[in-house]
Formats: C-alpha cells, structure tokens, sequence
C-alpha cells in the first residue's frame, strides 16, 4: 500500500455491551449474550434464541423525531459513531467536510421497520392488494439503506464520498476496507467507516427458519452458538454496529492521536458457485487471505491471530477450517483461531466490523478472545480454536475474515499501532 491507514477511533453496540470498553470485558471474559428473543413473540419459529441489545433511545439522547425517522440499524450505527468520533478527537466542526466521508455496511438495511409496516398496510398480510396511505410518511427512508449513512454524515458533517456497502454478511469488513481505499486513492483525509444491522423481526426468523441456517437451540440459548463444535447445528442471529475512524497514518501523526491499529491489506473473492453453499475446499477464502496477506506483506509465519467467520454451520465452519490451511500451510495448526459469534451471535452486515473491532482489541490487549462454548471440536476442524476461555498471547498481526450468503469471502490483515510502529 502506498500509504498507511490508521485507525484512530473505535465506537461499539453489540449484544451485552454498549461501548468498546464493555464489548472487550464480555469478549475477554468469554460471557455470552445470547438468549431467547425478547423484542417480539419467537414462539411460532423453529430457532427462537438471538443476540439481542438492551438499548434505551431515549437515554441515548434520541429525540421523538429521530426515533420516528430513524429504524433501529440506524441508532444502533449512530450510538457507535458517536464513540468513534468521540475518541478519535478528530475536530470535525473545523475540519474540510469535502475531505470527510462516511461508508456504512449493511446487510438487510431498516428490516424491522419494513416488517412492521407491511404488517400495518397489510392488516397483518390478509390484504395482498394493499394501501400505501396506511404507510408511514419515512417509509422511503426505511426503504433504502443509504439512510443509514446519511444520519453518520449528518452527524459529522460530512460533504465527501458518502455511501453505503452491501455485500451480505462482508459487509463490515467489505465498508471498511473501501473507507480505507478512499483514504489511498486520496479521496478523502478522515473516513468514518463501519457497519449496522439490526435484522430482528419475524420476517428474518422465516427466512432463516426455511433454509435451517439458524440454530434450533431453544432449550439454553446461553450455549446456542457453538463455533467449530462437533454439536453445533446452525448460527444465531444477532444485531449490533461498529464504527472507526480512519485516517492516513501520517494525517494522525500530525495531530498527535492514539493509532489502535493499521489495516494493512485486504482482499475480496467470491466464489460464483451457489447462493447459500461453499465449496468443501475453501479455494476463494484461502486465495482471498494470500492476497490479502501479500498486500500487507506479512509471511503466513508472521500472524499471530485469526478472527474467524466462526458462524457455527456444519458447511461454513468446516470451510473456513480447509482456507486457513490452504492459505497458511503448516503455520495454519500454529496460529490461534477464534469466533466471537459465539458469544454475540451472527449481526450479518454488522459483524465484520465488530470482529475489527474485536481484533484490533486483542492486539492492545495480547489477548486472544475464546470461542464459548467450545467443548466437543469437530474432527474436521481441527485448528487451535482457543475453548472457552481467552488466552494471553503477543498479538501484533492479526487476519480476521469473512464469509457471506452469494459466495463473498473477504479477509483484512491488521496490524498493531504500538508505538506507532510496526
């Protein structure tokens, strides 16, 4: 890379914890959030558990008329952004709002609000034909996603490249890595770059419930997500949002800011195969990770994490376990694997950008986060998946992935901002 990206502000909403600094503690203390869904009646689906988030609007400072025009993926990203911006100490009141940008993922978009009215202006779906005057007057800012990146740079006041990432379940690796390449091809001098999902409604049950993607773990929920297990038998859904700050490490140098970390190379494959199967192989992943690796000119010997996609399906994890090999060699029996999935389930667009988040905290910390409830490994996966409980360990580099719905497979390299220095 011709020039270096900084990270230099991390804001955090995930299951469990609000704030970064309560998203590390559950993560390092291997706590799970995952239970049976609260935000609606689960009891006619076949997986009835999720990752849900205790978030109070109001005490968050939303107004009446923000909770009315914006959906919950849109709270959830701002609340994230607000900490991102925050911590960065960025001064975006005086800084050039044509040089800031904004980029936000998102898989699924204003999903509860769509449910919810369409189950208004369909008197609960007895009405095909329906009137679109029952809907809301912001149906249309539900309806496209871009919203979500809108109310970001509304925030900010940002008059550069604003734009949203959609790519499935890559989505916040896929949003951050394309706010970082605004930053290279010099588009942009500070980036907010992140991603949001909050896909739990009836209609994402369904969905999942018909191609069993989804757990059917009702009985204990608390050990429903089970990464890399040999009991494991589908993902649990989740919600949440990540956001960073990014800028030209040097453009951070200058003003003195913290460098949590650099993303130093990335890459994205799709494997033009099959729209929810993978190849036993993992041929794309693995080709996704070398290049990756190449660009940010780090031998396989020279990672010292990985933060995997983790989702818990017989197929993904199983994937993911031949890419890591294939790309690695012998180094890959060598390496610490992990999946905070499960302990803050599946967030879909929004986990990419938890699991940087996740990565850039275990290398501040040298410690590497477990996956719980990991107590019966799966032959075929037969990496060091790190069970239950996080380890000490030197973190300087770290390779976290990603694997979505349509093929996608994209895998970013990190590494540490100690000192500045790598």
């Amino acid at each position: 890379m011709s020039q270096r990206i900084a990270v230099t502000g991390l804001g955090v909403v995930a299951p469990g914890a609000i704030g970064t600094r309560n998203f590390w503690s559950l993560l390092a203390e291997g706590r799970t959030a995952t239970r049976r869904i609260t935000l609606f009646d689960p009891s006619p689906f076949r997986s009835q558990v999720a990752a849900e988030i205790d978030l109070d609007p109001a005490a968050m400072g939303f107004s009446p008329r923000e909770l009315r025009r914006m959906d919950r993926v849109a709270q959830l990203c701002v609340v994230a952004a607000r900490e991102a911006v925050a911590a960065s100490g960025v001064d975006f009141a005086n800084a050039d709002p044509y040089r800031v940008a904004v980029v936000i993922g998102s898989a699924v978009g204003a999903t509860m609000s769509l449910d919810s009215e369409y189950r208004i202006v369909s008197d609960d779906g007895k009405t095909w034909l329906v009137d679109h005057d029952y809907g809301s007057p912001r149906l249309y800012e539900q309806l496209v996603p871009s919203s979500i990146a809108a109310e970001v740079a509304w925030l900010v006041d940002a008059q550069g490249p604003v734009t949203v990432v959609s790519t499935g379940c890559t989505s916040g690796i896929d949003a951050v890595a394309y706010g970082a390449e605004l930053i290279r091809e010099g588009s942009a001098d500070v980036v907010v770059a992140g991603a949001s999902d909050a896909p739990l409604s009836p209609i994402t049950l369904a969905c999942f419930d018909a191609i069993k993607a989804t757990t059917p773990r009702n009985d204990t929920p608390e050990t429903a997500s089970r990464p890399f297990d040999g009991t494991r038998n589908g993902f649990v859904l989740g919600e949440g949002a990540a956001v960073m700050v990014l800028e030209n490490r040097e453009h951070a140098r200058r003003r003195g800011a913290p460098i949590h970390a650099e993303i130093a190379g990335f890459a994205s494959r799709a494997n033009a195969y099959h729209m929810t199967g993978l190849r036993k192989d993992g041929y794309e992943m693995a080709n996704a990770i070398t290049t990756a690796l190449d660009e940010a000119k780090v031998a396989p010997t020279g990672v010292d994490y990985i933060n995997a996609h983790g989702s818990g399906t017989k197929q993904n994890d199983r994937h993911e376990t031949a890419a890591f090999k294939k790309s690695l060699g012998p180094t890959a029996y060598e390496v610490p694997v992990s999946s905070i999935k499960s302990m803050i389930g599946h967030s879909l667009g929004a986990i990419g950008s938890l699991e940087i988040v996740a990565s850039i905290l275990a290398m501040e910390n040298d410690v590497v986060p477990p996956t719980a409830n990991l107590w019966h490994p799966d032959p075929e996966c037969d990496l060091d998946y790190v069970p239950r409980t996080a380890r000490e360990h030197r973190t300087d580099v770290v390779l976290t992935v990603g694997s979505g719905f349509g093929g996608f497979q994209s895998a970013m390299v990190l590494t540490t901002g100690r000192n500045g220095e790598r």
